[in-house]
């Protein structure tokens, strides 16, 4: 089935005990909506529906599945259900709280607390290039706390980015969009494949999916760091593993911003996952503390000899 939109599902259309208000957003997997429960109380309401496998016309409310698609899309549901439930027993202050899941109209649904602010992405936008250094340390420190969270329970979010962290009034910030956390750290489960962000995304979503593990979301973290820098996200790294002409940071903001900062986001954007943190704590331990993290290894590439000579040569 060719890639499509779907419609939403209409203002007022009650769905179990909560009412539609309006559409907050529509992606190639899901549409969020902003709806009320019974005391009204505003919530965000995700609905599972890929516009690769299902699609649904203007007035209808089930998605129309053809039999070609039918398995892939019941597969997806599953992971969907089993995402809510496992994000539901998270309850972290910079992690989105899930509050419900159920099926309805031969798809799922998963309510999440509804948070007002903006995203990072949208920070960044507004402030393009000129984007703190103790704005950065302060959101990424707390962000981590979610993201360690995360991982604690054997989820990985794989689609981290400055528009899946939001920002609240007071720029505490909350990981949002689980839509990738569908692949677990145990090896035994089932794999569907990621939806990823190219600039992003780590190198292991493009080679052996086997190597995902937490250094996958840590890149992220990196590749988000320097689009705050930046203003744009890094170049895509399967483009990095042909030919890298990312300009490390410490070369690029020398002077501008903090060494060990800088030092940071080159260390989380390693081509080699070894060489990354492995760990949140890890990455959090050199954030927080002055602690230097270990020079680029030259085996990630060209951009990793330069950083080298860059560092040896005399200033």
């Amino acid at each position: 089935m060719a890639q499509q939109a779907n419609h939403p599902l209409p203002g007022g259309h009650q769905l179990e005990e909560y009412t539609i208000d309006r559409q907050l957003s529509l992606g190639g997997f899901s549409i969020v909506y902003l709806a009320r429960d019974p005391d009204g109380t505003e919530v965000a309401i995700k609905e599972y529906l890929p516009n690769s496998l299902a699609l649904r016309a203007k007035g209808d409310i089930k998605p129309i599945i053809t039999e070609d698609h039918l398995g892939a899309f019941r597969y997806g549901m599953k992971c969907f259900f089993e995402e809510g439930r496992a994000l539901a027993r998270l309850s972290h202050p910079n992690v989105i709280r899930v509050l419900n899941f159920f099926r309805a109209n031969e798809t799922v649904y998963m309510v999440m607390e509804y948070e007002h602010g903006r995203t990072l992405q949208e920070f960044i936008y507004k402030h393009q290039g000129h984007v703190s250094e103790r704005f950065i340390r302060g959101v990424f420190t707390r962000m981590l706390n979610g993201l360690r969270e995360v991982h604690s329970h054997k989820l990985l979010h794989l689609d981290l980015k400055p528009s899946n962290i939001y920002l609240r009034g007071d720029n505490s910030p909350v990981l949002i969009d689980f839509g990738a956390a569908r692949q677990t750290l145990a090896s035994d489960q089932p794999m569907l494949k990621p939806m990823y962000t190219p600039g992003f995304a780590s190198p292991e979503h493009y080679g052996n999916r086997q190597d995902l593990g937490p250094w996958s979301d840590i890149y992220s973290v990196g590749a988000s760091m320097y689009a705050c820098l930046d203003g744009a996200a890094p170049q895509a790294a399967d483009e990095r593993m042909k030919k890298d002409t990312l300009t490390p940071a410490m070369v690029r903001w020398e002077g501008q911003f903090s060494d060990r900062l800088l030092e940071i986001i080159d260390w989380c954007l390693n081509l080699n996952h070894l060489y990354r943190p492995q760990s949140v704590f890890a990455l959090q331990k050199a954030l927080v503390a002055d602690i230097h993290p270990p020079h680029v290894r030259a085996n990630s590439g060209w951009i990793g000899r330069f950083v080298d000579k860059f560092r040896s040569s005399p200033r």
